[in-house]
């Protein structure tokens, strides 16, 4: 998006932590300069502590961390901001965001990529008692009513916000996405994973974190209904938290139809779907996706032109609004098993014009140069604010 709205004619910086826990190669980016200019934008990292994963507690001084020093940044790189778009989901750099708007008379649009604290409560099990629960939720609030705009990934965020006190007329959904440019320079997978993609009869493919939120244990109890379906193989491409857990749960059943692959490389993941004949998405049964999702994975799928079977009971479906694919029961092993089946037992011409109903409807409606061009209509209109 930055690459995008410095096409466009912006000045942009993007500012961002050193570290997270999704950052991969520790080395790097311990190495990387402070501040570099990267595809037509200037890229800025601030120094924070290390944490080891989403659920450590030290993750929160990364967040505090980041919020205290973010305050400076106009010193540190001799400009002074106009517009400032503070990212969730971590709520607290909202703040330093708030005071560096106030301070050099800038705008601030506020985006919501996973509403919190509502996500910590209804699928961390927090209590909304919990004082730090307490404090977000203070932030929240308070972000919808001092931010000149508010943007979200998910379409029906905007219920929620108005729910917590923000005008509807601040709201616009500007959509997850992807970059042609990006997913155009393929890289193949390991011959390892392809070789076995290509002799599997059925191939079903699952990728990105493997954490409590993707509900991968129904993807593994799928996998138990069918082990005696000969031909359909599960596999999954990425890591995360519990990934060992659910490796030694396929070896305890002795599911010889599942494949745990590892992450790939960002360039490999085409590669790999281009190769599978339907891509596999689960989520939980809650009703916090009654707001709609955002899976980058999803757009990854949608491109790589092949149908999607989707685990989710929420709202704002762009499987069955794009035709691309089948949405089943989210958290239930049997009708992930029979959404399986029928897409097994369909025609290889069927499959793929279902696939290519998806790549259409990626291609025209989530582009990141057609997103900018919406998101700069916003930055626009909230320059032009009084």
């Amino acid at each position: 998006m930055s690459r995008e709205l410095s096409n466009i004619g912006h000045k942009v910086t993007l500012i961002s932590a050193r570290w997270t826990h999704g950052t991969r190669d520790e080395i790097a980016a311990d190495n990387a300069p402070e501040t570099e200019e990267f595809e037509g934008f200037q890229f800025h990292r601030i120094n924070v502590h290390k944490y080891k994963h989403a659920h450590d507690k030290k993750r929160v001084l990364n967040w505090f961390e980041f919020a205290w020093r973010i305050r400076k940044l106009p010193k540190k790189l001799d400009e002074k901001p106009d517009i400032i778009i503070y990212s969730s989901p971590s709520l607290i750099g909202y703040l330093g965001a708030h005071y560096l708007a106030k301070k050099n008379r800038a705008k601030l649009i506020f985006e919501v990529r996973d509403i919190w604290p509502l996500t910590l409560t209804l699928l961390g099990g927090f209590s909304q008692k919990h004082p730090f629960i307490r404090f977000m939720q203070w932030i929240e609030d308070f972000a919808y009513s001092k931010s000149s705009n508010v943007i979200s990934n998910l379409e029906g965020a905007v219920e929620h916000a108005k729910s917590r006190g923000m005008l509807a007329e601040k709201f616009n959904w500007i959509p997850n996405g992807f970059s042609e440019f990006e997913l155009n320079t393929i890289k193949p997978a390991s011959k390892e994973i392809l070789e076995s993609l290509r002799h599997q009869e059925f191939s079903l493919t699952y990728t990105g974190a493997i954490g409590e939120a993707n509900s991968l244990d129904t993807l593994i109890d799928a996998a138990e209904l069918l082990k005696d379906s000969a031909g359909v193989h599960f596999n999954i491409v990425g890591r995360g938290r519990l990934q060992e857990k659910l490796e030694q749960e396929a070896r305890d059943r002795n599911l010889k139809n599942v494949h745990f692959w590892g992450a790939v490389a960002k360039n490999q993941v085409q590669s790999v779907l281009r190769n599978s004949d339907l891509c596999l998405i689960c989520w939980r049964d809650s009703k916090l996706y009654n707001h709609g999702i955002a899976a980058n994975k999803l757009f990854d799928y949608l491109y790589a032109g092949k149908p999607v079977l989707n685990a989710y009971s929420g709202g704002y479906d762009l499987i069955s609004r794009y035709q691309c694919g089948l949405t089943v029961t989210a958290e239930s092993p049997q009708a992930l098993a029979e959404g399986i089946l029928q897409f097994k037992e369909m025609s290889p011409k069927l499959r793929e014009k279902i696939g290519q109903n998806g790549r259409e409807a990626v291609i025209k409606n989530h582009e990141y140069q057609n997103i900018a061009l919406k998101l700069n209509s916003i930055i626009l209109n909230t320059r032009s604010q009084a």
